[in-house]
């Protein structure tokens, strides 16, 4: 399974309301977890089983919490059975597909 999330703390009390420290620590988590992840501009996606994937959303979540009183987080899953190596070949296929140009011989 991918499981794309976004996590922040609302209630920091800072004036720029920057999350950066925050978002750091969650990302720290993932890094750590082993599981193949990528992080973008607004999310990190993790590919593992179930458990190991929400265990490390779970983890990242908590390591949040300081930084604020509440915490926020999204998230998309893309739960599909035997199937490992998504987060690179989803990539892949969609190149593939715009170097194709969607034209066929």
């Amino acid at each position: 399974m991918l499981v794309a999330f976004s996590v922040a703390p609302s209630g920091t009390g800072r004036e720029d309301a920057s999350v950066a420290d925050a978002v750091a620590a969650a990302v720290r988590v993932v890094r750590e977890s082993g599981l193949p992840n990528r992080t973008d501009a607004m999310f990190t996606t993790v590919e593992g089983d179930w458990d190991s994937v929400f265990d490390v959303v779970k983890r990242a979540t908590e390591a949040v919490a300081p930084y604020g009183s509440r915490v926020s987080l999204v998230l998309k899953a893309d739960i599909r059975p035997g199937f490992e190596g998504e987060i690179d070949a989803k990539v892949s296929r969609l190149e593939a597909a715009l170097t194709d140009d969607g034209q066929s011989d």
